[in-house]
Formats: C-alpha cells, sequence, structure tokens
C-alpha cells in the first residue's frame, strides 16, 4: 500500500500517556507566514535556482519527497518531474486556500505521482519512515515552534533520509535565519549537519542534514541562543561536513 493511502491514519510520531510533550520556545523572533514573496517563477528559474538546489540534493528517479511549506508548487512541479511516474511527492502546508491553489494546478498539469497534506504551525503531519529527502525552502524561519516542529518531523526520514534547507543569512523576523543557528536548532533536535553552501543563485545558503542517531526527548532539548555573539561570532559553518 502506498504511504500516502495511509495519511489519514498516520500523523507521524505517537505520543504515549497523557501528558502533553513539553518543547522549549525559540529564542529569536519569527517571520510572518507568507510575506515574503521575493521573486517569480521564472525569475528563479533563470538562476536555475530548482536544479541547483535537486542536484545538490541527489535526486532521482524513484524518491519520495517531501514538500513542506509547499505555497504555490514551485518546487512542487519541478521535483515531481525529476522523481518520475515511480517517485513520490508530498507538497505541505498550513495555508489551505494555497493548498486548494496547488491542487487545481497538479489537476492541469496532470501530475499523479502528487499528492497534498495540510500540516499544522508545529507539526508537520508526515508519515514515518518514508521519505528520502524532505524541502524546506526558504520557510524555516516561519515556523513558530522550531524545536517541536523538527523533533516531530524526524521519524518521517528513511534510513539514509535527509532535510534540504534553503535560507537567508539575515534575523529570523526578516524572512532569513543565521546558519549557525539554523544548525544549533537541528542540531538540538536530533539531527546532524550533513553539508552546506554559499549559494547566491538561490538567494542565500544551502544546507542538508540527517537524523543523527537517537532523537532527544522533548524535555532534552536545550534551546540556543538567537544572537550572533551567544553562537561565536566570526564562527564558520563547514563548507562540507561529510558527503551528501
Amino acid at each position: 500500500m502506498s504511504i500516502f493511502a495511509l495519511l489519514a491514519a498516520c500523523n507521524g510520531e505517537v505520543i504515549g500517556g497523557d501528558e502533553t510533550p513539553r518543547f522549549p520556545e525559540p529564542d529569536r523572533p519569527v517571520s510572518k507566514v507568507g510575506s515574503n514573496q521575493f521573486s517569480t517563477e521564472d525569475q528563479r528559474d533563470s538562476r536555475g535556482e530548482a536544479k541547483t538546489v535537486m542536484d545538490l540534493a541527489q535526486i532521482a528517479e524513484g524518491m519520495t519527497v517531501a514538500d513542506i511549506g509547499a505555497g504555490n508548487g514551485y518546487y512542487t512541479v519541478r521535483l515531481a518531474e525529476r522523481v518520475g511516474e515511480t517517485g513520490r511527492v508530498l507538497a505541505q502546508d498550513i495555508d489551505s486556500a494555497a493548498l486548494s491553489r496547488l491542487g487545481r494546478r497538479i489537476e492541469r498539469y496532470r501530475l499523479e505521482n502528487v499528492s497534498i497534506r495540510l500540516g499544522e504551525f508545529a507539526d508537520p503531519k508526515l508519515p514515518a519512515n518514508s521519505f528520502d529527502r524532505i524541502f524546506m525552502v526558504h520557510m524555516y524561519h516561519e515556523i513558530e515552534q522550531p524545536y517541536e516542529f523538527l523533533w516531530r518531523m524526524w521519524p518521517a526520514l528513511r534510513d539514509g533520509g535527509q532535510v534540504v534547507v534553503v535560507d537567508i543569512d539575515r534575523p529570523t523576523d526578516r524572512h532569513g535565519i543565521d546558519p549557525l543557528l539554523l544548525s544549533c536548532e537541528f542540531e538540538a533536535a536530533g539531527y546532524e549537519l550533513v553539508a552546506f553552501k554559499d549559494a547566491p543563485e538561490l538567494a542565500g545558503y544551502y544546507a542538508q542534514f540527517k537524523a543523527a542517531a537517537t532523537r532527544p526527548k522533548p524535555g532534552e532539548i536545550e534551546p540556543c541562543r538567537g544572537d550572533r555573539a551567544a553562537l561565536g561570532e566570526g564562527a564558520e559553518i563547514p563548507a562540507k561536513k561529510e558527503k551528501a
């Protein structure tokens, strides 16, 4: 049975007991959702954005990919073409109106390998052990509860699966995030940095993470300080920690 046939029944991590897990608040502001329309699809294609990201992420035919914060589907439709008939793309967003528009686009393009799903502010609602890649492009800075979101997303990665982030090195209330802070928050929630690249053609940078061997309990997560001084002024993210 397809993983997408099980979406209605599977919301990712199932937590036992009556006590709701508590996650730390981020020590930083959060950008307003949906207020950063920075370029058109033609402009993004003229820079080769989607091709660059998909090449860096090693997207290949037959993969299963989630596009988080899919919006109008810029990456969704291009990922669908790259993974082919044997691959799958799940387009997720918290904006039901955006998903309705994307659904019409998917029907118009006859993309039979794409499904859509409504997520939540603190939970992407992804099925466990399902994705080779999870894309988070120019949207991470809008997540209000990043530690809970990342923690709940962790089980959705298959063995060898990775999370792809594209963002801009600027304050989080200006639609970007310091790459050191990004890495710190991911590592706090149970991920390891695999690759990092400054990429002007992406209007920012590219980062790639994998799930660590273990995921911390919610109460064990130590929040990252949002100021650059706390992260280490002048510190650098390595160009590549290991082969993606």
